[in-house]
């Protein structure tokens, strides 16, 4: 765009491959969506898909946002995404094709026990608690924001998040490390 002394030119066009202030404000959205995706999917090609299937709905539904919290309503749409297709998974289980032949990939871990003590419990809580817990301890909504994400009432939103980090407690005790003692 040209300008000339007094600002734009008169007549002159906005870049339409520039994002607007919408589209602006999902993009800041994305690393916490990200997060969020992954918590949900225990994945990160699900969590991936689950992050684009969101962003691509609500660039699509920007008609019906509201203006009021963006943040709220794209984690509301993905906890609904990720709802409908838990669904639908359980009707119609799938086979990942290296876990059929048997095929693991293996992470590099500083820490891999309490990697995966840490994911074990995460895997072990119920989806409804796992979102719950993200969303408050990860991402830092308040409880009557994860309420009105999820559509519950704010108790069931409290109680989840105790039993979660509870059962989350318990499944990161150390109590299958074996302390040695030092020779005297």
């Amino acid at each position: 765009m040209s300008h000339g002394p007094d600002g734009p030119e008169t007549g002159a066009r906005a870049d339409p491959a520039a994002p607007d202030a919408f589209e602006e404000e999902v993009l800041e959205l994305m690393p916490a969506l990200r997060r969020y995706s992954r918590s949900l999917a225990h994945s990160d090609p699900d969590g991936e898909d689950l992050l684009q299937d969101c962003v691509e709905k609500v660039l699509a539904r920007r008609e019906q946002w509201r203006g009021v919290n963006l943040r709220a309503w794209a984690f509301t749409i993905m906890t609904n995404l990720f709802r409908n297709g838990h669904r639908r998974r359980a009707q119609h289980p799938e086979v990942e094709f290296d876990e059929a032949l048997g095929l693991r990939a293996e992470e590099d871990d500083a820490d891999p026990l309490e990697r995966q003590r840490l994911m074990r419990g995460l895997e072990r809580l119920s989806a409804d608690n796992r979102a719950v817990l993200m969303l408050v301890v990860i991402e830092g909504y308040r409880y009557q924001d994860v309420a009105d994400m999820m559509e519950i009432p704010i108790g069931t939103v409290m109680s989840r998040l105790s039993r979660a980090r509870r059962q989350l407690a318990e499944a990161m005790k150390d109590d299958n490390v074996i302390a040695l003692r030092r020779p005297k």
